[in-house]
């Protein structure tokens, strides 16, 4: 079932502009949720099909079709920065989990930097020179398996997050990634 009609038939959707309960909130022309979503998660997995999930998952959060960026007025939120949340892994990296996607505020990386501190989380940067973020986390994955590889990092597959920043949004015109990874 496709996300829009899972909504339409487990929420209130409104389309027609016209406030006709209480506490809806109402954009002319678009759906707009009678509440607001702080979070998203699907299963899926590394397989071509699961990343083209993912692919689709963050596409309807950057148009707005699910609101997890924008407030009751389908205005951009500030001071958020939306993450990925991987959990309930099915073994390791080459099973099915959970993603979640979920907006953040700023507080969120300074208790990751303290998880980084004891020891609990390795932090992996990388960029794109290109402003391809995709590329961008590929890099970053592919050097967080090729450690655990090597031994390099024993995961402990509880909760890995990742942020990324489109170029439009660094200094240096490069997208950025940014993966915590939770650690034995």
């Amino acid at each position: 079932m496709k996300l829009e009609n899972y909504l339409k038939k487990h929420f209130l959707i409104l389309r027609d502009g016209k406030d006709k309960k209480k506490n809806n909130f109402i954009n002319k022309g678009r759906y707009v949720m009678a509440y607001i979503l702080n979070e998203v998660t699907i299963r899926t997995d590394n397989s071509e099909k699961g990343i083209q999930a993912i692919n689709e998952l963050w596409q309807d959060i950057s148009i707005g079709k699910i609101p997890i960026l924008f407030d009751s007025e389908h205005e951009f939120q500030t001071g958020i920065s939306p993450i990925s949340k991987y959990s309930n892994y099915e073994g390791d990296e080459s099973g099915k989990y959970n993603l979640t996607v979920m907006a953040v505020k700023s507080e969120f990386f300074k208790l990751m930097e303290d998880k980084i501190n004891n020891r609990k989380y390795v932090r992996y940067e990388e960029k794109d020179e290109n402003g391809d973020i995709s590329v961008c986390a590929q890099k970053a994955w592919e050097r967080v398996w090729n450690d655990q590889k090597s031994g390099s990092i024993d995961r402990s597959f509880t909760e890995d997050f990742e942020s990324t920043v489109p170029k439009e949004y660094t200094k240096d015109g490069a997208a950025h990634c940014y993966l915590y990874i939770a650690v034995k």
